[in-house]
């Protein structure tokens, strides 16, 4: 059977039917295709924009690095200056100790002689010699040697003692079955030290064994 021909009031209330269908909405979680559109746009501007700022930030930490290296190099340098600062000081420190301990080296020289020509002159007074002139000379000696020892000057006396070749000199080698070799058995003249270093050897005879060994 053909169709009617639709009235206008039909295709009006037909057209109310379709309106008044619901629509389908998007599900949850889905976007439209505007919206997609839109954040495929987003996401590619931010990749962009990564992409743009990687450089920079490649360049940022470069130069962080370089200023680090920087700091540590010169705090190297300060302390290696500091050391050598250091190192100079303790040197001239040393100098100068050595200095005032040592000047007066040669100025002791020169006095040991007067001190052994009083110490000769002390063991060579005889029996004739008065008492008065034995003090005197005893007494000189002493304030000599009691001045030399405020300024650090000892005497050496290794009587009985093994020969140190770093403080004595052999002036003669003699047998001797009594004594162990190699000793010393008579001191001719004094070593003295002043502050620990050497001055003058002591001048000594030193053992040997009986059949010459």
């Amino acid at each position: 059977m053909a169709k009617d021909p639709q009235t206008p009031l039909d295709e009006e209330l037909e057209r109310a039917e379709r309106d008044a269908e619901p629509q389908q909405e998007p599900l949850e979680g889905q976007l439209d295709e505007a919206d997609a559109s839109e954040l495929a746009v987003d996401d590619e501007a931010a990749v962009d924009a990564e992409a743009m700022a990687d450089p920079e930030a490649d360049v940022l930490a470069a130069k962080v690095e370089e200023l680090e290296q920087a700091l540590s190099d010169a705090k190297d340098q300060a302390l290696r200056e500091a050391a050598e600062a250091q190192n100079v000081r303790r040197r001239a420190e040393q100098d100068i100790d050595k200095a005032r301990k040592f000047a007066l080296e040669k100025f002791v020289k020169e006095l040991l002689p007067v001190v052994d020509s009083l110490e000769k002159a002390l063991e060579s007074m005889g029996e004739d010699a008065s008492e008065v002139h034995r003090e005197g000379v005893s007494m000189t000696l002493k304030l000599q040697l009691d001045t030399l020892g405020k300024f650090g000057v000892e005497a050496i006396e290794p009587q009985g003692e093994p020969f140190d070749p770093q403080y004595h000199e052999a002036m003669a080698m003699v047998p001797n079955p009594d004594v162990e070799p190699n000793s010393v058995i008579d001191v001719m003249q004094k070593g003295y030290l002043l502050n620990g270093r050497l001055v003058r050897p002591a001048m000594v005879v030193v053992s040997q064994a009986a059949n010459g060994g």
